[in-house]
């Protein structure tokens, strides 16, 4: 058991839970996939196996940076960045889904009294297009992006910016992630973590790195269980 998950379990509950969203919320992996394969092949390349891994955790800019830098491209981080957002808008503004049933868990958190917070790597131009979609914008208490932070999630600084302006200590968070460098950057934070299930090839890694697992968000922590700091196991719902 890590130094981390002790110091949550040694708090009276957990009040905040912290939602990444792309993959985690949304069901939008693949749209950055086929982004990252148009992105290339508009100059003649392959998507490497590798690629669009590396850059899960990063901010828009982070990411420019990389594959300008990988590749040898001549392009700015602001073309890049411009490039990317011109594609995806259109998908986060009228196409983007909900993972199934994520909708109704945050209702219920929200009317429990759960503190809500959004940790993600987006940038605002697309994050907010996609929550008003879908009518998230009211439930969540505080919206931190990787740019606000100064750091892509492979710091813990996302999670403890999300955390201050909530006013909960890290050790009352739960985080839902799906990759494993943020997974691991809530648990540098003191955070108690669920790694949620996409589909991804280092499924086990993920969950292992994790302190629990949410395959479908009506098996995900009841807000009973997080007053009591009881969320090891999934629940039916």
């Amino acid at each position: 058991m890590s130094a981390g998950f002790r110091a949550a379990r040694r708090e009276r509950g957990l009040t905040a839970c912290l939602f990444d969203l792309d993959g985690t919320l949304w069901d939008s992996l693949g749209l950055w996939r086929q982004i990252d394969q148009d992105c290339l092949g508009r100059r003649g390349l392959a998507l490497p196996e590798d690629y669009p891994g590396a850059l899960a955790v990063l901010a828009l800019p982070e990411a420019a940076r990389y594959t300008i830098d990988r590749f040898g491209w001549s392009d700015t981080v602001e073309a890049l960045v411009a490039e990317w957002q011109a594609m995806a808008l259109e998908a986060y503004s009228h196409t983007i889904e909900l993972r199934p049933h994520v909708k109704d868990y945050l209702h219920e958190l929200r009317a429990a009294g759960v503190n809500l917070a959004v940790v993600t790597s987006l940038s605002p131009s697309l994050l907010w297009p996609g929550l008003e979609r879908h009518g998230l914008t009211a439930l969540f208490d505080v919206v931190c992006t990787a740019e606000e932070a100064g750091q892509s999630k492979r710091s813990p600084a996302i999670y403890r910016l999300a955390a201050r302006r909530l006013g909960v200590a890290p050790g009352r968070c739960l985080v839902f992630e799906d990759v494993r460098p943020a997974v691991l950057s809530a648990r540098a934070a003191g955070m108690t973590v669920r790694a949620v299930w996409t589909g991804q090839d280092d499924w086990p890694a993920i969950a292992r790195a994790a302190h629990g697992v949410v395959t479908d968000y009506r098996l995900a922590p009841a807000p009973a269980s997080l007053r009591r700091g009881r969320v090891g196991r999934s629940r039916p719902r």
